[in-house]
């Protein structure tokens, strides 16, 4: 029986008649979102109203959200323009992003500043694939050798199997790893202008089972992760994971010290002590200084998976003071994000408000025939968190990080 009443399913929620999840069979999704937003009110003595106050039809969040109450509202700014040659990107983009750190897009604009003063930042996407790694059980080393010799040689079998499944999913490469009587896989996929992480699952449990068929081995678990999703992993800052992009800038001597109120060797050295040796003595995967704040307000305003933050700040940030002939010196600025897993279609960036965004990025959807938007997005990211980087790095070797916070971030 369908029903607009809010309160009447709340009732029968709160009397045990209906399970919360089931509120979609008997009701419409904006419906069903207040009817559990009155329920959670009753039980908890919150209020929900500004939770309840969202721009978009419930169901258009179906596929992003379960047992819906509303939206949660981040503030959302914009950085930019992005001055910004790529192999996708090239001209200039604002970026949005959405954070509660104030000061954050303060800092990015500082460093974009300069950059653009600077006629702009190369970056470029260097490797592209996603990967899933299902791990497989055998009796011992003699099967786990049988098995991998076997998908060694049907590397073009497993293509056909796990593209059966997707029309725009490629498989570039499946590596091979044994670890006593476990066998692992790690595919790799071009997914195109999707993040791709339901497309590779769905086309590795294809090829999957195609190992199984054929080998001694037995799936344990599609996700072994060697692959390795949200997790912080060596494998990742080595081999890639979605994304491999870098981005880098030369600036003039004069303009770092005119602008960012220090010197070339100043902001060399502050990275190369906090950056490289504090984070090798740190035991740290990342070696920058705040790569994941731009990579997560970005990911949070375009619409990707935000736990795969912690693959995208997976990231080195490179400062050399160059020397030119007349004696002055420069500075050469670079980060290089080794695994940035962003899409333009599917998952989030569907969400009205992440779209938008993508919007005002000119990257909404796929298909363009000048280039990939995924690898364009790629790319603007990188140098946003490239700026984030010189402006962090500027402000640590002038001593005026606490007082930009004092100023900006209370």
């Amino acid at each position: 029986m369908t029903t607009t009443d809010p309160e009447a399913l709340a009732d029968r929620v709160q009397d045990g008649d209906l399970r919360i999840h089931e509120l979609e069979e008997h009701t419409d999704a904006d419906t069903a979102a207040e009817a559990r937003r009155l329920f959670v009110e009753r039980e908890t003595g919150a209020d929900l109203s500004t939770t309840g106050n969202y721009a978009f039809p419930a169901e258009q969040a179906d596929s992003a959200v379960e047992n819906m109450i509303g939206a949660a509202q981040i503030p959302m700014g914009v950085v930019g323009p992005v001055d910004v040659s790529g192999s996708a990107a090239d001209g200039e983009h604002y970026l949005p992003m959405a954070t509660t750190e104030g000061a954050l897009l303060a800092s990015v604009n500082r460093g974009l500043s300069v950059i653009r003063s600077a006629d702009g930042a190369d970056a470029r996407v260097t490797k592209n694939g996603m990967t899933r790694a299902p791990v497989f059980r055998v009796e011992g080393v003699a099967e786990a050798a049988e098995t991998v010799e076997w998908v060694d040689d049907n590397v073009d079998a497993l293509r056909e199997a796990a593209e059966s499944t997707t029309s725009h999913g490629e498989l570039l490469a499946v590596d091979t790893y044994v670890v006593g009587d476990s066998v692992f896989l790690r595919f790799a996929y071009d997914t195109k202008d999707a993040m791709g992480m339901n497309m590779v699952t769905i086309a590795t449990r294809e090829a999957s089972e195609l190992v199984e068929a054929e080998t001694p081995a037995s799936l344990v678990a599609l996700s072994g992760n060697l692959c390795s999703d949200k997790k912080p992993a060596a494998i990742n800052a080595v081999e890639g994971r979605g994304r491999s992009v870098t981005a880098d800038v030369l600036i003039p001597g004069e303009l770092v010290e005119e602008r960012l109120h220090t010197t070339a060797d100043a902001i060399a050295e502050a990275n190369t002590r906090k950056n490289l040796t504090g984070s090798a003595k740190a035991g740290s995967l990342g070696f920058n200084a705040h790569a994941a704040n731009v990579i997560a307000a970005a990911f949070l305003a375009t619409g990707q998976d935000e736990a795969q933050v912690v693959e995208g700040a997976n990231a080195i940030t490179t400062m050399e003071a160059r020397e030119r002939e007349d004696g002055t010196t420069d500075l050469y600025a670079a980060v290089s994000l080794a695994s940035l897993e962003v899409g333009t279609v599917g998952g989030g960036t569907k969400l009205p408000t992440q779209a938008e965004a993508l919007e005002v990025l000119g990257l909404r959807g796929g298909g363009n025939p000048a280039g990939s938007n995924a690898d364009a997005l790629a790319e603007i990211i990188a140098v946003s968190a490239l700026a984030g980087e010189l402006s962090l790095l500027a402000a640590l070797s002038s001593r005026h990080l606490a007082s930009a916070h004092e100023d900006l971030g209370r």
